[in-house]
């Protein structure tokens, strides 16, 4: 993949990609993609926090951030006063940030940390790109790295991509949730002993049922969650948050 400004790829060859995804694991591997394309280091997607919010690993759906920048950054609070999450508040307008100048400092004297922690990661400059579900949900978008800012092209190109991934997630979770809706207490309880390991006759007996019937109750879990096997259905399950 490489920018469209670059390959001259009609809108609709994106639309027709982003569409076919069908998991949150395949978004990610677009956006990865998508990241390298654009000489970036790193995505993040989140659902804007509400202002209460005291980390943000709580609002992240799906991000290549480095996980000891995460923890970091919620470690020592810096999403509390946030200029990025202040700008995203106040506008729906794509925007190039850069941690180096001065309007982007903090009011809590945290400003030289946030810099320094970036900088470690290589990812001082980027952009983000507000986004919005049908339903209302407001989201966001990131591309960050240590390359010059985008240019017109790129941002516009970027935008675009971020719409339309942010929907298509939209779409997901959505779907996700009409399967857990259709599965039965039953065969959840088959799932989460599954997950733990158990054989179908070591659930039988914990459930007091025959092995058959829990043989029934996996291979109708596996065909309800659009899987082809039950190790397929738990991963499923596990990600939607269908079991624990």
């Amino acid at each position: 993949m490489a920018p469209l400004s670059q390959t001259s790829q009609e809108d609709d060859d994106y639309i027709k990609e982003i569409a076919g995804l069908k998991t949150q694991f395949d978004i990610f591997r677009f956006l990865k993609r998508v990241t390298e394309a654009y000489r970036s280091r790193a995505f993040l997607v989140l659902n804007l926090p509400p202002i209460t919010s005291l980390d943000i690993q709580g609002s992240t759906v799906i991000t290549s951030w480095p996980a000891e920048l995460l923890a970091l950054y919620d470690q020592e609070g810096l999403l509390v006063n946030s200029p990025v999450l202040r700008r995203l508040r106040t506008s729906a307008r794509p925007f190039f940030y850069d941690m180096s100048r001065e309007n982007w400092s903090r009011d809590d004297g945290k400003s030289i940390l946030v810099a320094s922690l970036f900088e470690r990661f290589r990812m001082m400059r980027g952009a983000y790109f507000p986004t919005h579900e049908p339903s209302g949900v407001r989201g966001a978008i990131s591309f960050a790295g240590d390359r010059e800012p985008f240019s017109p092209a790129e941002m516009r190109e970027l935008c675009y991509i971020s719409i339309h991934v942010y929907d298509r997630l939209a779409e997901i979770r959505n779907l996700d949730t009409r399967i857990t809706d259709t599965l039965t207490d039953r065969e959840i309880d088959c799932l989460n002993w599954t997950a733990a390991g158990k054989t179908s006759a070591e659930i039988a007996e914990i459930l007091t049922l025959s092995e058959h019937t829990v043989n029934h109750y996996l291979n109708r879990a596996t065909k309800k969650l659009d899987t082809v096997n039950r190790t397929q259905a738990v991963a499923k399950a596990l990600r939607i948050g269908l079991i624990k």
